[in-house]
């Protein structure tokens, strides 16, 4: 099949186009043909090894996080697909690409592609999906009345995250430029803060939750917005104690992660406020429910551009440009 491979970790390293072979199905597993993938800033941060010490891939690696396609076989535990199923799944981790004409995954995993949707925009769904959704519903519990400040809203996370909370009855705060205005408005935020002209520590106040995408000046910034009992939901870090003990990390990455987080835990825990690192996992049970709400029509993707598959390297540097509207797939079949 042809793929694309990372032959060793390195900053903006390209991938190389190759010919591999179809990878070996387990008893639990669904074997995809990919007919897209979304391409996420992820892909780009292992490739240049910035995970290295939390998922130690060993290249060669094919990337890719998300899918969507046809089942061509399942394993023989599978009970909930069969061959010729349209689906869409964020493999596990370990598990990963989807970057390649074929991909694996764990039937728990997917999900039935939502009716309606081309196979480019279910594929723009599954990591920002059920990162919002892992955030907000699993890690805020995020109710109607509530007000959330969902960082940087014109991007892939903040489109889903802003349609999610509107459609669990929160007041969305967002920052964005004024290019992207007209664009989170209609997603459903309330209130916009131009990055470029305004500071939103200045503006925002007494929020229950944020959803932190970006560095620690603006984590710490973060913070300051949150009322008494609020929540620090941050999905670019620094690590907390409780993602060592899910992923059974070491004692010394254990002991590493307590360090790297120590300065925003005190400083939340000084405020009453509390702080989650959210790594999202791939889980099918909870793409059927973002399914449903896509299917009524609560949700609808946002894709800035759908590169070709040959153009595979184009569409990496294109999301670590940080200009993507939304969300940038790459089309295979």
């Amino acid at each position: 099949m042809k793929a694309f491979v990372l032959d060793r970790y390195g900053k903006k390293r390209a991938l190389r186009a190759a010919e591999m072979p179809v990878p070996e199905l387990r008893d639990d597993e669904v074997l995809i043909e990919v007919h897209a993938a979304g391409v996420n800033l992820l892909d780009a941060k292992i490739r240049d090894g910035e995970f290295k010490l939390v998922l130690p891939y060993q290249p060669p690696l094919i990337l890719g996080h998300d899918v969507a396609g046809v089942v061509v076989k399942a394993g023989p535990q599978v009970r909930q697909f069969k061959v010729g199923d349209e689906v869409y799944a964020r493999p596990d981790d370990f598990r990963i690409g989807t970057f390649a004409e074929f991909v694996p995954v764990k039937e728990a995993s997917v999900a039935l592609k939502p009716r309606g949707l081309t196979m480019e925009e279910a594929a723009s769904i599954p990591i920002v999906g059920l990162t919002a959704w892992q955030a907000l519903v699993g890690k805020a519990g995020l109710k109607k009345g509530q007000k959330v400040f969902i960082q940087a809203g014109s991007g892939g996370v903040g489109t889903f995250a802003i349609q999610l909370a509107k459609h669990l009855g929160a007041t969305v705060a967002t920052t964005t430029s004024a290019a992207n205005l007209a664009l989170v408005k209609s997603l459903g935020a309330d209130v916009v803060v131009d990055y470029k002209t305004q500071d939103f520590e200045e503006v925002l106040r007494d929020y229950d939750v944020v959803l932190n995408s970006q560095d620690g000046k603006t984590l710490e910034k973060s913070l300051r917005v949150l009322g008494s009992g609020g929540k620090l939901i941050s999905i670019s870090g620094p690590p907390d104690p409780e993602f060592g003990e899910e992923i059974a990390a070491s004692g010394f990455m254990k002991l590493v992660m307590r360090l790297l987080s120590l300065g925003v835990r005190r400083k939340a825990q000084r405020r009453s406020i509390g702080y989650a690192f959210l790594f999202m996992k791939a889980n099918g049970s909870q793409l059927r429910e973002i399914t449903a709400l896509i299917e009524a029509g609560a949700i609808r993707p946002v894709i800035d551009r759908v590169f070709p598959f040959a153009a595979t390297n184009d569409a990496l540097a294109y999301v670590e440009s940080g200009r993507a509207k939304g969300k940038v797939v790459v089309k295979i079949k």
